[in-house]
């Protein structure tokens, strides 16, 4: 999957993305046909147990990325810029977003609408694919005041339509749409020539987008409304180790077969 070819798929087929942090589920997910890896800043809560995404770091990223792309064999490899590696300067975000292209990314992923138009474009011209944010954007989650609903109300509607228009004009490549109406999400698709990617934004998105943790059913301390989960792996990890610990307080592990002679 190339970039070039992510943007085809544009109402012929629906795009499939998930969110990966290793290179043990990267080749789990290469196998399962996946289109895109997302190496996301959600990393911060799935894998570091954090309550927002705001503390990841750049260095947080690139290893995550290198971890990512040194498995990636056929899947588009995406990486979120994390919270304030691109918002100071157009000068910090192509840096930052060059390290992550030198760890492997294929493009990188920023939140925001009008105010990042200057840095997409600034990432583009040097190169850079972009893919744009709108909606429940989580670096944005103190000025909403927590995990909400964006463009319910029609003045913000009509500004998300505006901001993926000139997100689009600027050069990025793709959008992904968060949490938000699915009339809204559809216009957003209607009213751009490329693909938008949706997260609890309804069925009307080019493609779909889940974290890892969350369609395995292994992150439930939280559970969006959006998010299905297709496996239980918790539950069967806990059963797992449960039974290892009873064979072993009742010596029923190891047995022969698992010892040397």
């Amino acid at each position: 999957m190339t970039i070039p070819e992510f943007q085809s798929q544009k109402g012929k087929k629906q795009l499939v993305v998930v969110t990966a942090y290793d290179a043990l589920f990267t080749r789990v997910i290469e196998q399962a046909g996946i289109d895109v890896i997302l190496v996301g800043d959600s990393l911060g809560v799935v894998v570091q147990g954090k309550p927002d995404t705001l503390s990841v770091t750049m260095d947080d990223m690139a290893y995550h990325t290198r971890l990512v792309a040194q498995s990636r064999q056929q899947a588009l490899v995406i990486a979120d810029m994390p919270f304030m590696s691109y918002q100071v300067s157009e000068e910090r975000a192509i840096h930052n977003a060059g390290r992550l292209i030198q760890a492997g990314a294929m493009a990188v992923k920023l939140e925001g609408g009008g105010a990042m138009v200057d840095r997409v474009r600034a990432l583009t011209t040097v190169g850079i694919p972009v893919m744009g944010h709108l909606g429940m954007t989580p670096q944005f989650v103190h000025r909403f005041g927590g995990y909400k609903v964006q463009g319910r109300e029609q003045s913000q509607a009509d500004t998300l339509v505006t901001d993926a228009k000139a997100l689009e004009m600027a050069g990025a490549f793709a959008l992904v749409l968060e949490a938000m109406p699915a009339t809204l999400a559809q216009s957003v698709t209607q009213a751009v020539s490329i693909p938008t990617i949706g997260i609890g934004a309804g069925p009307h998105c080019d493609g779909q987008v889940l974290v890892l943790y969350d369609l395995l059913g292994l992150f439930d301390e939280f559970v969006p409304k959006f998010v299905k989960p297709y496996a239980h792996l918790k539950a069967d990890a806990l059963q797992a180790l449960r039974r290892f610990k009873e064979e072993v307080e009742c010596r029923k592990f190891p047995t022969d077969q698992e010892s040397y002679r």
